[in-house]
């Protein structure tokens, strides 16, 4: 079975000018390798910025690595560079995000099926499991529509 579209890891809290972030990576697989994008959590409004810099691994665990890696001075120019090109409607491109990573999952799985990787069965099921999330993701996107994050 193909890993998941994407999974969160804890990296650590850091202080920038004053304000707490909760700092977690963001790890996917790309069908070569697996990237990881920081994202900064502002711990008073909970509002979160992806840095566009990869972290990329061998593997999920070597991403992580990498990412706890980074020295302070590091992790806090990522955490500017993501402030910087922070969006207005955070909670949609989350959304929006998050469907495109299961838009990719759905098609590696329909792949390995046609290919005979994974079991029929088993691989139809997940199937409409992801087609199930992918249709919940549609119907949340209009309650993100134009709402925009209140910090600046």
């Amino acid at each position: 079975m193909p890993p998941s579209s994407s999974t969160d890891h804890q990296v650590r809290t850091i202080d920038v000018d004053g304000q707490k972030y909760f700092v977690c990576l963001r790890v996917g697989y790309d069908g070569i390798e697996y990237v990881g994008r920081l994202r900064f959590t502002d711990a008073s409004t909970e509002i979160t910025f992806q840095d566009h810099g990869a972290v990329p691994g061998i593997s999920v665990l070597d991403a992580v690595r990498k990412a706890k890696e980074f020295s302070p001075t590091e992790m806090e120019q990522r955490c500017y560079r993501a402030l910087a090109e922070k969006r207005r409607f955070g909670k949609l491109r989350s959304a929006t995000d998050q469907m495109i990573d299961k838009i990719k999952y759905l098609n590696r799985l329909a792949i390995d099926l046609e290919k005979g990787r994974i079991d029929r069965t088993g691989g139809q099921q997940e199937l409409d499991q992801v087609q199930g999330q992918l249709l919940d993701i549609v119907k949340s996107l209009r309650q993100h529509a134009g709402v925009e994050d209140l910090a600046d």
